[in-house]
Parts: structure tokens; C-alpha cells; sequence
């Protein structure tokens, strides 16, 4: 069994991924939040948002976190279709479950189904990722700690959208963000207990591009772009904010009429 390391640049790698879960969860729970409280095509924007926020953030996550990783023996490649594609799933199916907490009509059974349906996304994506390594040997799981990873997933992804269905206030939201992202990297992490690589040595060279050629300046955009993107979520007013503006302009264009 080939010597793994998950944190080859120290802290660094975990404490980054933390960071981006966190953002793509908050930004997540709030464009969710706005979604539950607007109707019509605003509602769908507000929950595609959403979908994109935590799809983008649990990806960025896995990656960075996987930048530190390293197999003595062997080194480490990505297949990029389907590093792509994990980015795709787990928007696809993050925004499914989303989708299904904003359009449910039993509060109960949306949560069910859309933190079900959000945890087997954050996972898919997870495995679809590892899936996507090429290294000189072969890759085991544990079953049981891969179930188990699961479980978390599934755990996280309920609890969050709980929140965005009872919380409204901004600062719980970030505090639900923060439990989030650190379940989401517990699942990561969970999940890389349960690897075992076999190195086999060789001198071929490995397929697909190496992490700092594609998945660093991918994980980067995305990065830039939960940033912009939770900048223009705070800046844009919320239903009440556009009513209380509204009411108040009201007198002032009444006095103005006469």
C-alpha cells in the first residue's frame, strides 16, 4: 500500500476547502432563503442561484482539499471529462433537491426528499472526483466508511435546508453555513479514510492533467466566482427591503401629484 498524505501543504489545503464550503453553503441557504419568500421567475433565479452556490462550493472544496493530497510511489493525474462532470452533477442534482424544498408542497416531505437528494448529489460528486484520479496502482474503498461518508452527506444537506426553511435572520444563516461546510468537509474527509491505493510503479506516463494544470485554475474561477456572486446577493435588496422602499416613495409622489 502505497504512504497517502491529505494535507502535503500543511493546514493550508483543509482550511481553504473549509472556507469555500462554507461560502457556497451560505451563499446557498441565503439565495434559498430569498427563493422561499419570492414567487413566479424570481423564485426559480433565486433557486438556481442557490443550486450553482453549493454545487460550486462542495466542488471547490473537494479539489482544493485534494490538492493536497499525495501517494508516495506514484504520481497523480485527473481524467478531465470527468472531473468536468462531477462539477455538473453535483449541480444537477444539488439543484433537484433545492428545487424540490422550493417548489414542495408537504414542508416535511420536501425536506425529506431534497436533503436526500442533496446529500446523494455532495457524494456523487465526491466519488465522481475520485473516480477521475490516475495514479500507477489501484484505488480500494471501504464500504463502510464509504456508507458512512454517505450518511453525513445526507445528514448535512437535511440540516441545511431546515435552516433555510425556519431561518431567516442573516447571522444564523452564516452560523448554519459554518456547520455545513464543516459537515461537508467531514464527509470529504470520510471518504478519503476510506481509500487504499496499491502503487504499482512504472515509468508510463499517466493520463489526463496534473492538479496544478487544470483542477488550481478551475477551483480558482469558481472560487472568484462564489465570491462576486455572494457580493451581489448582499448588495441586492430583499422583498421586504423593495416594499418598505416602495411604501415609503408612495407619500412623496402622492405630495408631489398635488
Amino acid at each position: 500500500m502505497g504512504h497517502m498524505d491529505h494535507a502535503t501543504f500543511g493546514w493550508l489545503t483543509p482550511v481553504l476547502s473549509y472556507a469555500m464550503a462554507c461560502t457556497g453553503a451560505a451563499l446557498g441557504l441565503r439565495c434559498t432563503v430569498r427563493a422561499l419568500a419570492a414567487s413566479g421567475r424570481s423564485r426559480r433565479n433565486w433557486l438556481l442561484t442557490a443550486a450553482s452556490a453549493i454545487g460550486t462550493g462542495i466542488w471547490t472544496m473537494h479539489f482544493l482539499a485534494m490538492l493536497g493530497f499525495s501517494v508516495s510511489g506514484t504520481d497523480i493525474r485527473y481524467d478531465v471529462p470527468l472531473t468536468v462532470l462531477s462539477l455538473l452533477v453535483a449541480m444537477v442534482v444539488v439543484g433537484a433537491g433545492v428545487f424540490a424544498v422550493g417548489y414542495g408542497r408537504g414542508r416535511g416531505r420536501a425536506l425529506f426528499v431534497g436533503g436526500l437528494t442533496t446529500g446523494l448529489g455532495v457524494a456523487s460528486m465526491h466519488y465522481l472526483g475520485m473516480a477521475a484520479l490516475r495514479l500507477h496502482g489501484e484505488v480500494t474503498f471501504d464500504p463502510v466508511l464509504v456508507a458512512v461518508s454517505v450518511v453525513i452527506a445526507v445528514v448535512a444537506a437535511t440540516a441545511a435546508l431546515w435552516a433555510a426553511l425556519n431561518i431567516k435572520s442573516p447571522k444564523a444563516v452564516a452560523v448554519a453555513s459554518l456547520v455545513m461546510g464543516g459537515a461537508v468537509s467531514s464527509m470529504h474527509y470520510t471518504g478519503m479514510i476510506a481509500v487504499g491505493v496499491r502503487v504499482a510503479p512504472s515509468d508510463d506516463v499517466l493520463p489526463g492533467a496534473a492538479a496544478m494544470q487544470f483542477v488550481f485554475p478551475l477551483a480558482v474561477g469558481l472560487g472568484s466566482y462564489l465570491f462576486l456572486t455572494s457580493a451581489f446577493v448582499a448588495l441586492s435588496p430583499t422583498a421586504g427591503e423593495r416594499e418598505a422602499s416602495a411604501s415609503a416613495q408612495r407619500p412623496v409622489e402622492s405630495a408631489a401629484r398635488t
